[in-house]
């Protein structure tokens, strides 16, 4: 399982390298990336290091007593899913500049379950009904994240383009309109699986959890994440909201979406060891 594990943080590295976006120079000129002669390994290699952080998720999560969910099993599938998400959306070619990112970080990820143990691990037990519903969850934070990402990188773009910093690789990419209608497609697909998410967990918390739905932190940000993003569609239907105002009301949702998941698994883990 470590050689799993190695292998895996080896071919997003070498993915990493091949797909890696040229430097831009303060003087406006780009550094070479990547010879051709290994950028066109780089989709394969890709492929290859999800398979294998498929795979090692598999093997750390999957527990005879259920489902180990905890903080560094989660946090290597929430990375691995967003990986996967950004490749087949497109965002890794379309946006270069979120490789360094991506990449490293589903590389510390998959490592991660190696070197943090949590002695108080907690599984889901017997209930398909609790592998839909964390399954529907983390894809829907997932599809937070990059688009969050994705927002992040649109601000950086915007900035540059008020300030007029020379971008050698700004005529490759695609119009800003058309990376936010792309971004928007995102969101709206992380709030629909977010509100299954919250309807399953209120309508069938007892059968999922073994107990009723209480008013804890987690729900608190997580209902709160719900409300921001649903003022943001709402705002961008009546109103047309875009811009920074948009992508701020992005990152904002998923910081909260962050703090009522892996933000909670971290105080409670590590910090509290409960």
């Amino acid at each position: 399982m470590i050689l799993l594990h190695l292998a895996a943080v080896a071919a997003y590295a070498l993915a990493a390298f091949a797909m890696w976006p040229a430097a831009v120079a303060p003087t406006g000129a780009a550094a070479p990336a990547a010879p051709p002669s290994i950028r066109r390994f780089a989709p394969g290699l890709l492929v290859l290091a999800l398979i294998l952080h498929g795979i090692a998720v598999a093997n750390d999560i999957v527990s005879p007593d259920g489902l180990d969910l905890s903080i560094a099993n989660a946090f290597s599938l929430v990375a691995g899913l967003a990986a996967g998400l950004a490749a087949l959306s497109g965002l890794l070619t379309t946006l270069p500049v979120t490789v360094p990112i991506v990449l490293p970080v589903a590389a510390v990820a998959v490592l991660t379950p190696l070197f943090v143990d949590s002695p108080h691990r907690f599984a889901f037990s017997g209930a398909p009904w609790a592998a839909a519903h964390v399954a529907v969850a983390l894809v829907a934070y997932s599809l937070f994240l990059v688009a969050a990402l994705q927002a992040l990188v649109l601000m950086g773009l915007e900035r540059r383009l008020h300030r007029r910093v020379p971008d050698p690789e700004a005529a490759a990419l695609p119009s800003l309109l058309t990376l936010e209608r792309y971004m928007f497609r995102l969101v709206i697909a992380g709030f629909v699986l977010l509100s299954v998410t919250l309807v399953s967990g209120a309508l069938f918390s007892e059968q999922v959890f073994g107990r009723p739905v209480t008013l804890t932190h987690k729900n608190i940000f997580s209902v709160a994440g719900w409300l921001t993003f649903a003022v943001l569609l709402w705002g961008r239907w009546r109103y047309g909201w875009r811009g920074r105002r948009a992508l701020r009301w992005i990152v904002a949702g998923t910081v909260l979406l962050f703090l009522a998941y892996l933000g909670k698994k971290f105080v409670v883990e590590v910090l509290l060891g409960r």
